[in-house]
């Protein structure tokens, strides 16, 4: 088989694919072989009839239209993983010569991954949050445990955010009593927004025996208000407790207040630094989106959010449901679920465009090594061979694809190295800030990063079926 290459207006490649009349009878053969599986003839067992036999019954013209119809799709990825073209949609084949007799040939008109150029990247400049707790944080979450665990006693005072008020409650819509918005002695803590925002509108600064009507949006848009009456009976303040070591060791592992407050400022230091690291992921492809200016190609597009139905649909299978019952159950309609997906699709493509934008101007090459380097990741990971993992890839013809994944993990190191860093205080975070501590907890940061590197495609499966990916 020879094939050759030629690039066409509008983000096309034409694929030109010859195969020797010796090579095809080959796919010839097969055919016949399938079709005698399927004719019987006086004589014969299904399956057992000649060739020549079958030739003088059928002709030859049926078994080369068959063979044309398996074999061709196959010469069509051979040349397409020989010339490593970067298909993103199904070819248009049009058989030149070959269809009666001879040598075939064939020319496959196919859309391919474009290639952008990507200007900005080294100047970006990423809001992230602050890497690390503060004292500030600290006693905030130490107050927030002591609310936790505050008492409250009867105050003779007007209500204000954070007090207990027991009242009688009424709720009507349109002067009919709502059996869920009626309750007396109901116990209800101001400013927590529970019921409507209208309710602590109005009982802060009422105390008791004050009573209040107001009417208040009803929270689905299209009803009517909603009509309420208070009447409130007991206004009860907050009683902190003692900040002492004898109540932190009964509410808490710690034994002394300075154990709490070192043990808070490690959790919470530990936190900010894995919001900073997920921010920063999620921040640098937003920014590199937006340099992307020209819409990606739909057929990019609608794959990407075809992959996204499929695995929600797998991760609905693994829960014993389906996608249908997920559209029954959320009352919604297949073209929902597209039109969800397509923004978050159209993102992750712009990411990935410009991500090899980036390895291509910054001329980050993958090296052997750089392939023997990620095998050997995979081979830990799956616990097999370096040397069978990337026989699995070679024969699916994923190659390219592992290169491209290779490359794109380099260009986003490069953007991280070089985009400048600010909290949110617009303070500058230097980069050493970001790193954790401890081995245990970079490796947490390195799953999370993965996780948010929304431009990453799943061609790491060493059991990956062969034939399907190679289409």
């Amino acid at each position: 088989m020879k094939s050759t290459t030629e690039s066409l207006e509008g983000n096309k490649v034409k694929l030109s694919v010859e195969v020797d009349a010796d090579e095809f009878e080959t796919a010839v053969d097969a055919a016949f072989k399938r079709i005698a599986q399927q004719i019987r003839l006086p004589g014969f067992r299904p399956g057992k009839a000649p060739r020549r036999v079958l030739e003088a019954r059928i002709g030859k013209g049926a078994a080369r239209e068959e063979a044309l119809r398996e074999a061709l799709p196959e010469y069509y990825s051979q040349a397409v993983r020989e010339h490593e073209v970067d298909v993103i949609a199904s070819p248009q084949i049009d058989i030149t010569s070959g269809e009666e007799d001879g040598n075939v040939a064939f020319d496959a008109v196919v859309e391919v991954r474009p290639h952008i150029s990507l200007e900005g990247y080294g100047g970006l400049e990423i809001t992230i949050p602050r890497p690390a707790a503060t004292d500030a944080d600290v006693e905030e979450r130490v107050e927030a445990l002591r609310q936790q665990h505050a008492d409250f006693e009867a105050a003779e005072r007007p209500a204000d955010t954070g007090d207990q008020v027991r009242i009688d409650i009424n709720g009507s819509q349109d002067g009919e009593d709502l059996e869920g918005l009626t309750a007396e002695d109901y116990l209800y803590e101001v400013g927590s927004g529970a019921v409507v925002p209208e309710l602590d509108e109005n009982l802060i600064g009422k105390k008791a025996d004050d009573e209040v009507e107001f009417d208040a949006k009803h929270p689905e848009e299209g009803e009517s208000d909603l009509h309420f009456r208070i009447a409130v009976k007991e206004v009860r303040a907050s009683r902190l407790p003692e900040l002492t070591d004898e109540w932190v060791n009964e509410v808490s592992e710690s034994e002394t207040v300075d154990a709490l407050r070192a043990t808070l400022l490690d959790q919470l230091g530990r936190q900010r630094l894995v919001q900073a690291n997920m921010a920063l992921q999620q921040k640098v492809g937003e920014a590199l989106a937006e340099l992307v200016t020209d819409d990606p190609p739909e057929a990019m597009v609608d794959q990407e959010v075809a992959a996204r139905i499929q695995n929600l649909a797998g991760r609905l299978r693994q829960q014993g449901a389906d996608l249908a019952q997920y559209l029954q159950m959320t009352g919604r309609q297949a073209e929902d679920v597209v039109a969800e997906y397509r923004e978050p699709s159209l993102q992750a493509i712009k990411v990935d465009l410009a991500l090899r934008a980036v390895a291509e101007a910054e001329g980050l090459d993958v090296t052997d090594g750089d392939l023997s380097e990620h095998f050997e990741q995979l081979a830990r990971q799956y616990g097999q061979t370096a040397e069978d993992i990337r026989e699995n890839f070679e024969r699916a013809g994923q190659m390219l694809a592992v290169r491209s994944e290779i490359s794109k993990g380099k260009a986003l190191d490069w953007v991280l190295e070089h985009v400048a860093l600010v909290d949110e205080d617009g303070t500058a975070v230097e980069r050493d800030a970001l790193k954790f501590p401890t081995a245990e907890s970079s490796e947490d940061a390195d799953q999370t990063a993965e996780d948010q590197n929304t431009d990453a495609e799943n061609t790491d499966d060493p059991d990956a079926d062969p034939e399907e990916d190679a289409e």
